[in-house]
């Protein structure tokens, strides 16, 4: 990766970008034409097959110009950038559009908060919508939601945020365009002896000693961030690359093995990193009673329909974990998609006939087989 010809390939890619990359900082204003040759690398991508979400800063050094009372970044209060994002997230959005539609590829805003990637029933909500999106096409634009964010719920910087996303969406490859071409084994700005690390099998102590300041400006990560990034998504399943994105196309020339970057390795399949989570990490709190075709549809990779479901036990939220059961013997784990009530009027039905029973149109699973783990 440090040298050309290591190429990059990936199913689903998560690409974060920095706001020192995307925003001219002198004038406020997003740098229009390296915005357009990144949209043209996306579209590139998704020819080739690649789905792509990306991540995006800016929101608050866009809003400041916008809002030209507001006080130097260096003296905002917390309420004050929130005003600020609340400004930006208008032009970061159009800017996005903008550069995405001469692709014919629709962008769409997602807004997230660290608490929607940890409560459990939240977090499948933004997963479906991350997984509807790119089924129909779009490029999802995910910023953290500065408006609403305290110091106590945010995640703090988009890196985190990113690795946060690649994990939840089972993405097998992260890209960081920063400031810097990797990961040094010391600050290069203030060490000239310095070595570039092309590749990290695992994020040790040692590795993380290497990391340095944040770099002063209007980027807020540092490489104690992407550190931290990475061990979400490397965790996850998910390699990460840290590249220099100042330059155009800098996305191509990274997937592309063109560019010096630095790749940390992943420890698992994303999938399985998921389903080993379903299985092993959370305490089951209802079962469902399938009958044999079930299992056989189950074991087939397919997943559970209502139709297969004999009986409910248990009092359960949607997004809890559940047990499934055939003839008293364990079968597999997952995240139910109905709350036990509802579970309890569909089981045995039809998924066609859900909204005419429970009255709103729900999924048509009881539990997805993404969702769900064999055991």
């Amino acid at each position: 990766m440090s040298s050309p010809g290591t190429s990059l390939a990936a199913r689903r890619l998560v690409v974060k970008v920095g706001s020192a990359l995307l925003v001219d900082d002198a004038a406020g204003l997003p740098r229009t034409a390296w915005l357009a040759a990144l949209a043209e690398d996306i579209a590139a991508l998704r020819r080739a097959g690649t789905e792509v979400i990306v991540v995006s800063s800016g929101a608050i050094a866009l809003g400041r110009v916008r809002l030209p009372r507001l006080p130097p970044k260096a003296r905002m209060r917390l309420e004050e950038k929130q005003a600020a994002a609340a400004s930006g997230q208008i032009a970061l959005a159009r800017a996005w559009e903008e550069a995405l539609s001469p692709h014919a590829l629709p962008a769409a805003q997602l807004l997230l908060t660290l608490d929607d990637s940890e409560e459990r029933r939240r977090y499948l909500n933004a997963r479906a919508t991350l997984e509807t999106l790119l089924a129909l096409g779009a490029v999802p634009v995910i910023n953290e939601n500065d408006t609403v964010a305290t110091s106590e719920i945010r995640f703090g910087d988009n890196d985190r945020l990113a690795a946060r996303v690649a994990e939840m969406v089972a993405a097998d490859l992260l890209v960081l365009l920063s400031d810097i071409d990797g990961l040094y084994t010391a600050d290069p700005r203030s060490n000239p002896g310095a070595a570039h690390i092309p590749a990290v099998a695992a994020v040790t102590p040692e590795i993380e000693a290497m990391a340095g300041d944040a770099v002063p400006g209007i980027s807020t990560g540092g490489m104690v961030t992407k550190l931290a990034a990475a061990k979400i998504a490397t965790g996850a399943g998910c390699r990460m690359a840290i590249a220099h994105g100042a330059a155009d196309h800098a996305l191509a020339a990274v997937m592309a093995g063109r560019a010096r970057a630095t790749l940390f390795a992943a420890t698992a399949a994303p999938r399985s990193a998921w389903k080993s989570w379903i299985a092993g990490a959370l305490k089951p709190t209802g079962r469902l009673i399938v009958d044999a075709g079930a299992v056989k549809a189950l074991q087939g990779g397919r997943s559970l329909l209502p139709a297969g479901v004999r009986g409910i036990e248990g009092s359960f939220a949607r997004g809890d974990c559940v047990e499934v059961v055939a003839e008293g013997a364990l079968v597999a784990r997952g995240l139910a998609n109905y709350a036990a009530e509802d579970a309890r009027r569909i089981a045995g039905c039809h998924s066609r006939d859900i909204a005419a029973i429970l009255g709103f149109d729900g999924r048509e699973e009881m539990i997805h087989r993404d969702d769900l783990a064999l055991l």
